[in-house]
This record gives C-alpha cells, sequence and structure tokens, in this order.
C-alpha cells in the first residue's frame, strides 16, 4: 500500500503523531517518517535537504494551526522553492479544522494540495492517500 517513500508529517499534536505512527504500522505501509512540530521546521530541513542533495518528500501531511509558521505560511513558503526541488512532492491538509475558511482557502493552492482530510483520520483516509 505505498507510493510515496519519504514522508514529512507537519503538525503540533504530538498524539497525532502517535496515532499515525500506529495507523500506518497496523496497515503495513513502510515509509520513511520524519515528524516536525511547526512548518518552520520542515521547511529549513527542506531546503537545507533540497541545496545538499538530502532527502525530499514524496508525501507532506500539514496541519494549519501550528506555531511559529502554520500551513497556509508553510504553503506560501513551498510555492517559492518546490521548483527547485528535484522531485514532485504530494501535499494533503490534515486538519481537526471544519471551518468554511480553511476549507475555500485550501481552493487557493490546486497545483500544491492534492486534498484535504479532517482529523482524526481514517484507515480509509490512508488508502485514499497511500493507494
Amino acid at each position: 500500500m505505498n507510493k510515496f517513500n519519504e514522508v514529512f508529517v507537519v503538525d503540533d499534536d504530538k498524539v497525532y503523531h502517535y496515532i499515525l505512527k500506529k495507523l500506518l504500522k497496523k496497515n503495513n505501509v513502510n515509509i520513511t517518517s520524519h515528524f516536525f512540530e511547526n512548518g518552520h521546521d520542515a521547511m529549513e530541513v527542506l531546503k537545507s535537504n533540497s541545496q545538499k542533495g538530502g532527502a525530499i518528500p514524496d508525501l507532506i501531511l500539514l496541519d494549519i494551526n501550528m506555531p511559529i509558521m502554520d500551513g497556509w505560511q508553510f504553503l506560501e513558503e513551498f510555492k517559492k522553492i518546490k521548483d527547485t526541488l528535484l522531485k514532485d512532492t504530494t501535499i494533503y491538509m490534515i486538519s481537526s479544522s471544519n471551518s468554511y475558511v480553511d476549507l475555500e482557502k485550501v481552493k487557493e493552492f490546486p497545483e500544491d494540495v492534492m486534498d484535504y482530510f479532517m482529523k482524526p483520520v481514517s484507515y480509509e483516509d490512508i488508502c485514499k492517500i497511500f493507494q
């Protein structure tokens, strides 16, 4: 059930990190995952890796509401550097927000965000993302 190898999980919720790890393991999704608690840290690693030939994620699972740099700010920065990355990166927004504003704002990133999933992620969501 893998179409991705390198995955960045950008979310400040450590409980979500734990649940996601368990859900992936239970469903035999074998990936190399990197967890970040804010968009800034993930962006810094992404920029550094792109310059030094490090791991570039195939997939980013991105939360909206985080400290330092939220998901929207991350997407704005990602748009600036995506052409410098050596491979395409797929982004899924995964958030507890069902705000109309957030659901509409994601439409501003049609080339960058594949889909928007509500927390908690389910087995069906994992299948949609990884199959």
